[in-house]
């Protein structure tokens, strides 16, 4: 599958020389925002009942960029971890009757992941507090990008 995300600047790098307190102050504040967005989805998480990584896996499969439903494989290279590692999630989702599994028609040896209703309402909640968060955290996101020089057009 191709990687989703944009391809990187095409800008120089700065030498370690040329790095300055501001470039510093740039990358932990960014390091600092995304931890508080990840500590309020994780709390967020907890709060609805999920786990962390069960949110994350739900919002993976929602979220997944393809017209088609994600694998296992998918979701194990969404969510970087192991594809055994990815099994047992979503048996451990399955199992809470969060997530559905079935066999391609094509070819019966792939297993595709679908969400159920219950993960549809659960992940539909967190999501709008996510969305208002990430909003919240909007100006000092522009903020530093600003800061660390990326165009406008790259974001």
């Amino acid at each position: 599958m191709a990687d989703p995300l944009p391809p990187r600047s095409r800008r120089m790098r700065p030498q370690p020389s040329q790095l300055d307190r501001e470039d510093y102050r740039t990358l932990s504040d960014f390091r600092y925002l995304i931890r508080r967005f990840l500590e309020f989805s994780q709390m967020a998480a907890r709060r609805a009942g999920l786990t962390p990584r069960h949110h994350q896996a739900l919002l993976a499969i929602k979220g997944f960029p393809r017209d088609d439903a994600p694998t296992i494989g998918d979701l194990a290279e969404r969510l970087r971890i192991r594809h055994h590692s990815a099994v047992e999630l979503v048996d451990r989702l399955a199992e809470a009757g969060l997530m559905m599994r079935t066999h391609n028609t094509q070819d019966r040896r792939r297993v595709l992941l679908g969400l159920t209703q219950a993960a549809e309402e659960l992940l539909a909640g967190l999501s709008a507090i996510h969305l208002e968060e990430l909003h919240a955290l909007r100006p000092a996101l522009l903020e530093i990008l600003k800061r660390a020089g990326v165009p406008d057009e790259e974001r």
